[in-house]
């Protein structure tokens, strides 16, 4: 179907562009409205493939991409701008020609409860580490992501630049008081291993068949102490070089990987 012109281009000052603008800059704007914006012809493609009602569409001038279509077919609404306009809204240097708003996607936490393998995220303050645990929680079969209460909002333009559009992919659970998130799944059976930069069981010798939970600290000073006592142990992953630790992101996709490494044997086992 070929794409429609446009009847008019909106100017920055344009309602529909400030509130763009806002759902981009604003965490308290996203939570009020429970939408957010998507970046780019890949990410609105995942959004579309995960059979997410994409709500509008903002075009630069000179856009052009199959997705454009794909989204007039599926009766988004989509809206056209002055050139100049996506330089002044979007937070990146070279933005993308594309922008897409569209609802929240998480699930409460009880919807977490028969799977198996969850990533857990405590006090994860950077977007971009953030959007890499989504990333590998995904590749890596995860049944889910629980962003506890004071971690990084995974609807950041950063995060769901960085999870590639795995953001749709994998369940996402957002908000809970860390502790009473770990207890909930303790009576659901997973064992909950704690990430720490040393002094843990090396990842590789433990357990990871079992259903489990891998709990993810904070960039610079880990996990918390008051959820040491709601862990069933800690992994630790083996350095021989002088850095003391590894970026969170790094982290998370080896461990998530160990995981669905040791699952691959068993089941050829």
């Amino acid at each position: 179907m070929p794409t429609p012109p446009p009847e008019r281009r909106l100017a920055l000052r344009h309602h529909h562009v400030q509130r763009l603008r806002r759902l981009l800059g604003r965490r308290s704007a996203r939570s009020s409205e429970r939408s957010f914006v998507v970046e780019g012809a890949k990410v609105l493609g995942e959004a579309l493939d995960a059979g997410v009602a994409v709500e509008s569409l903002y075009l630069a001038p000179g856009a052009a991409d199959p997705v454009i279509e794909r989204a007039y077919a599926a009766g988004v609404r989509v809206h056209h701008l002055e050139a100049g306009v996506i330089e002044r809204v979007a937070d990146t240097v070279t933005p993308q020609p594309i922008l897409a708003v569209v609802p929240y996607v998480d699930r409460p936490l009880a919807a977490l409860r028969d799977a198996s393998f969850l990533v857990v995220c405590v006090d994860l303050r950077d977007p971009g580490n953030a959007g890499t645990v989504l990333r590998s929680a995904e590749a890596a079969g995860a049944g889910g992501v629980v962003c506890c209460g004071g971690s990084v909002d995974p609807y950041n333009p950063k995060t769901v630049r960085a999870s590639a559009g795995s953001v749709f992919h994998v369940p996402v659970v957002v908000g809970g008081y860390p502790v009473e998130v770990l207890e909930e799944m303790s009576t659901w059976g997973l064992r909950r291993l704690g990430a720490t930069a040393r002094g843990g069981t090396v990842y590789t010798a433990s357990d990871l068949v079992a259903p489990v939970a891998l709990v993810l600290g904070n960039e610079a000073s880990g996990l918390p102490p008051e959820v040491g006592p709601y862990l069933d142990d800690e992994l630790t992953i083996p350095m021989v070089g002088r850095t003391e630790s590894l970026n969170v992101g790094m982290a998370t996709a080896i461990l998530t990987f160990e995981v669905a490494r040791q699952r691959r044997l068993a089941q050829a086992a």
